[in-house]
């Protein structure tokens, strides 16, 4: 375990209390000439000794705060090996939708969403495909969460790539999900298979014995969908809404219907904790492997810039009593 301070000059701050302990000295100094000329008993020597100590800590923490401390370990990096996972994020240009021009849109939350997916199933190979009206592999299944980032922040984006066709209205298919089953998306060790879909549920309903007999091909492949979207949201160019854009009230039906036929399950956009649970209850438990190392990080700056206010905290309590 090693320690390491990311910005050291930055605990110079610390030197910043020297100021304010000189002036509580003088302070000191001329109040006890005063109560010397008045006839005033002196204050307890603790509680002058009380505010010096108060603020030397008070700076000394907001000193280790600037110089960003940062505890680092690594630990062993436990893989699944019979389950596979992979998060298909909806790239169409309704997915630049949002409520308002400060809020963010919805590829912005999908992509959070992602992430947090990654963070907790952090034994679970998963890898990362876009989709419009085909599905596109950008990172197959991997356990590296740096490089799932990556990928996810600089490889796709709304329209990158676009779809292959050009549509006057929706330029979604649910139905091109199907791709991820038939061109072997998955490794053929992978017994527990699933697909974390985040989309705006704005598409072309899916149907089709055809789409459901491939997604319960054994061994199976389980869908979890998270629904991106809110009715008031508006795609903008520039300041103002695109008038030809607007929300498709059926998207949460549409996405009901296509869980319905894949045997899959729907979550709202605020129930991604439920959605994530979903996941690993479908992935369900299996034998890890040692693979490599990872390393772990806590940053300490904002305990310890929390902990400041302790000292004067303490100080205040004391002059109560």
């Amino acid at each position: 375990m090693d320690v390491t301070l990311l910005t050291p000059l930055g605990a110079l701050v610390a030197l910043a209390v020297a100021p304010p302990l000189l002036a509580l000295r003088l302070i000191h100094r001329r109040g006890r000439a005063v109560r010397g000329a008045v006839g005033l008993p002196e204050p307890p020597r603790r509680l002058v000794g009380g505010a010096v100590l108060a603020t030397a800590l008070a700076a000394a923490l907001l000193g280790l705060a600037a110089a960003q401390p940062r505890i680092e370990w690594r630990s062993e990096r436990q893989v699944r090996t019979d389950a596979e996972a992979f998060v298909v994020v909806d790239t169409s240009r309704s997915m630049l939708a949002r409520a308002g021009l400060d809020s963010p849109v919805r590829y912005a939350r999908a992509r959070e969403a992602a992430l947090r997916l990654r963070r907790e199933l952090d034994e679970i190979p998963l890898g990362i495909a876009s989709f419009t009206d085909r599905v596109l592999p950008h990172l197959f299944p991997s356990t590296d969460p740096q490089v799932f980032e990556a990928t996810l922040m600089r490889a796709i984006g709304v329209d990158k790539p676009p779809p292959q066709g050009t549509f006057a209205s929706t330029a979604t298919r649910l139905a091109a999900l199907q791709s991820a089953v038939d061109r072997r998306y998955f490794a053929p060790t992978s017994r527990r298979r699933l697909l974390f879909v985040i989309t705006d549920g704005e598409s072309v309903p899916l149907s089709g014995p055809k789409i459901a007999a491939a997604f319960r091909r054994p061994p199976g492949v389980d869908t979890v969908f998270l629904h991106v979207w809110d009715g008031a949201e508006q795609v903008y160019d520039g300041s103002q809404p695109e008038p030809q854009y607007s929300p498709d009230p059926r998207s949460r039906a549409i996405l009901d219907a296509a869980a319905a036929t894949l045997g899959g399950r729907v979550f709202a956009e605020n129930e991604l904790g439920s959605a994530i649970a979903a996941a690993r209850e479908a992935l369900g438990e299996g034998p890890t492997v040692v693979r490599g190392e990872q390393l772990n990080r806590i940053a300490l700056a904002p305990w310890l810039a929390g902990a400041v206010f302790l000292p004067f905290g303490l100080l205040l309590w004391r002059r109560d009593r």
